[in-house]
């Protein structure tokens, strides 16, 4: 048997999955496993089990997940959180049964309460009413931190948690009905420019706060998470509040992030509130001091990773005509 670790990626068709396969693939002491879902449906856990036997993996990085902008989440409550209950429970048990040595779960920073004291600490959660536009997919984020504790705390497992607060970049989705908020912001700054219009409307108020990690640091973080000696993970967290978060410490407004979105695809439209349309939590900023106290810092700034990523777009996107949605999840 080779003397690298075996790593299964689930979900390495998504955004953070192809990443990590991106960032683990380029290591010469990791080999990597995947599946797509036609080969492998990761709500069977015996089957998923079964895998992990015959292919002796030794690490699983959880990333797949039904995901959507807060349209999405609104219109369908029960699909985000059964199937996300689902492939959480499925694939967890499997780990467990398997004898997976580690398993990093990934989250999102809305399982925190929505009048949270911000920075959002970890000790936050479960500490008040969440935001009703993503609350089905956020009860299904905490009951995956919470299945990962639990084995751990009956059987020993060491499985890990990350909370990233929002993600965008490469391999984003940019379809107009169910697109987060700054992919979905560059679309709609990408059609004023073509139509040439004097006005861009943007969902909300446009004050909210929020903050965004690109995909690439995601993916880092994770694996130096994942990296980490045992002893030395489980020092910074701890059984019963075993996740940590992942950001850069930095956020900016709605109406900020939609002046950079024209900036950066050359728009010269002027923004246009529809405060009929809902804010969704006032502001998501994450207290990144574990993460940093073990040795992890995001490097791309906002811009420049908005420039990458509209250029991503444009060379992967077959864009339609209209008018997207703007997201939030």
């Amino acid at each position: 048997m080779s003397d690298k670790t075996r790593i299964f990626i689930a979900g390495h068709r998504g955004m953070v999955g192809s990443a990590l396969c991106w960032l683990l693939e380029k290591r010469d002491d990791v080999e990597l496993f995947t599946q797509t879902r036609e080969e492998l449906d990761l709500t069977h856990s015996s089957e998923v089990q079964e895998y992990f036997l015959e292919n002796e993996i030794e690490q699983v990085y959880l990333a797949a997940a039904k995901v959507g902008g807060i349209q999405a989440n609104n219109q369908f409550p029960a699909d985000f959180i059964r199937e996300n209950l689902e492939i959480q429970t499925s694939v967890i048990h499997a780990a467990f049964a398997a004898g997976i040595g580690r398993l990093l779960f990934l989250g999102s920073s809305c399982i925190y309460p929505r009048e949270a004291e911000q920075p959002m600490a970890e000790e936050a959660l479960l500490t008040g009413q969440l935001e009703p536009t993503n609350e089905a997919y956020a009860v299904a984020k905490i009951a995956g931190i919470k299945m990962c504790e639990a084995y751990r705390r009956q059987h020993g497992c060491d499985f890990r948690s990350i909370m990233p607060t929002k993600l965008y970049g490469p391999n984003d989705n940019f379809d107009p009905e169910s697109s987060h908020v700054l992919a979905a912001l560059l679309l709609k700054a990408h059609y004023a420019k073509l139509g040439k219009k004097k006005v861009m409307e943007v969902w909300g108020s446009g004050q909210p706060r929020r903050e965004f990690l690109h995909v690439d640091d995601m993916a880092s973080a994770c694996v130096h998470l994942m990296d980490l000696p045992e002893k030395k993970y489980w020092a910074a967290a701890s059984p019963h509040c075993s996740h940590i978060n992942a950001g850069t410490g930095r956020d900016l407004t709605i109406a900020e992030l939609a002046e950079l979105a024209l900036s950066v695809v050359g728009s010269e439209a002027k923004l246009k509130f529809d405060t009929s349309k809902p804010d969704g939590s006032p502001q998501k900023l994450l207290d990144i001091s574990r993460i940093t106290d073990l040795g992890w810092e995001a490097k791309i700034r906002l811009a420049e990773g908005m420039r990458s990523t509209y250029e991503w777009m444009l060379a992967n996107w077959d864009l339609v005509e209209g008018e997207p949605r703007q997201g939030d999840g």
